[in-house]
């Protein structure tokens, strides 16, 4: 195929996925009570799943300073057309989040034609573990980060004579950030995978430069969590230990790219 072509069966396989996702943002935008009470509002209630666990957590630890019962962070929308694009911009975001898995499907069969027979036949397991490592990571964004951030900034004051009321703009952006750039980074071995099938990466070179891996993890969690200890280890420890998997990962396919050339 020229350029051209390969340019064309992109284009077809970008406007598959993009279909896919607006039908999963449709269906969001119709439960609309769904997407809203039951998903992205559910961590401004003390009866939140996560706040229930990390209270019994904090029992077993002998305290309850992480238990409460209710919380009070009162959410407001001052545009006029701020209640419409927020569920427009959501649906868009669930729309993504459920057509994700067709998306690696798609981009799969985009790269398809340009792998060895052996690899072409790991393809479901490719789909299977990139789809899984990405609703994995955003279902810890949705439950471990997300409201470890809304109870920090939600309870956060500066003065008695300051009302605090939030923005729902800024609310939704901060649990979508969470989860989706939780979700993206825990893709790390399947990217890894791809730049090692291609010789970009070796384990060699991943062990060799851990030391700054870990200082770019540290870095990347204290932007995109509060700023508090807690929160960025819970951050740091998965992803070096992604990282980890990873240096495995990098390794298998070298030992596979070694034994096609002897």
């Amino acid at each position: 195929m020229s350029f051209l072509d390969h340019l064309e069966e992109l284009r077809w396989h970008i406007v598959r996925s993009g279909i896919a996702v607006l039908i999963g943002a449709v269906v969001a935008f119709i439960f609309v009570d769904v997407l809203f009470d039951g998903i992205i509002l559910a961590p401004l209630h003390a009866d939140f799943y996560s706040y229930l666990k990390i209270c019994e957590l904090s029992q077993l630890a002998g305290g309850s300073s992480f238990c409460f019962d209710e919380m009070n962070i009162p959410i407001q929308s001052t545009k006029y057309t701020g209640l419409f694009m927020m569920h427009m911009n959501a649906s868009i975001v669930a729309g993504i989040i459920i057509a994700f898995p067709y998306i690696v499907y798609e981009l799969w069969r985009f790269i398809k034609p340009g792998l060895h027979e052996r690899e072409r036949k790991n393809g479901s397991i490719i789909i299977f573990f990139t789809a899984f490592l990405f609703l994995f990571g955003v279902l810890f964004g949705y439950y471990v980060l997300s409201p470890l951030s809304v109870q920090f900034f939600g309870t956060y004051q500066l003065s008695d004579m300051i009302e605090y009321r939030p923005e729902l703009s800024s609310y939704v952006s901060l649990i979508t950030m969470m989860t989706l750039a939780t979700g993206l980074l825990f893709e790390l071995p399947v990217m890894v995978y791809f730049f090692s099938s291609i010789g970009l990466l070796t384990p060699e070179w991943m062990r060799k430069y851990r030391r700054h891996a870990i200082v770019v993890v540290l870095i990347f969690a204290a932007i995109i969590t509060p700023p508090d200890v807690l929160s960025q280890v819970l951050v740091a420890i998965p992803v070096m230990g992604l990282y980890q998997i990873s240096i495995a990962v990098s390794a298998r396919v070298q030992k596979r790219r070694k034994a096609r050339t002897v």
